[in-house]
């Protein structure tokens, strides 16, 4: 599997970007795909993942300024991010898991929201 990631950008507090995350190759033992954040000197953390079946889930700080969704014909996941805060600054990573416990992650995009 192999995931590209895009649609990073500088934008001002307030404003909002859409990421994509489109998967290539073994795209049918895809069974969950997510984003993760990376801040300087912070772990990577989870901020949405949504399953096969559809099912979302979202860190705290996100919910209801985030929006997780899916392309299955394209095979591309999407992060709507709205209301974004100079704290949503960091790279953003996409994340895909397999039925066999494979875990693959895509290059990063960055996300700097600043006025």
């Amino acid at each position: 599997v192999q995931l590209q990631a895009s649609g990073g950008g500088l934008v001002q507090p307030g404003g909002s970007l859409r990421l994509s995350c489109a998967a290539s190759g073994r795209v049918s033992s895809i069974n969950v795909m997510g984003w993760y954040q990376q801040s300087p000197g912070k772990q990577r953390e989870l901020v949405a993942t949504i399953t096969r079946s559809g099912n979302t889930n979202y860190a705290d700080s996100v919910k209801g300024r985030f929006t997780i969704s899916r392309d299955t014909a394209k095979n591309t996941v999407y992060l709507q991010m709205n209301s974004l805060k100079p704290e949503d600054t960091a790279v953003y990573y996409c994340k895909a898991g397999t039925y066999y416990q494979n875990v693959y992650w895509g290059q990063g995009t960055l996300v700097t929201v600043s006025s």
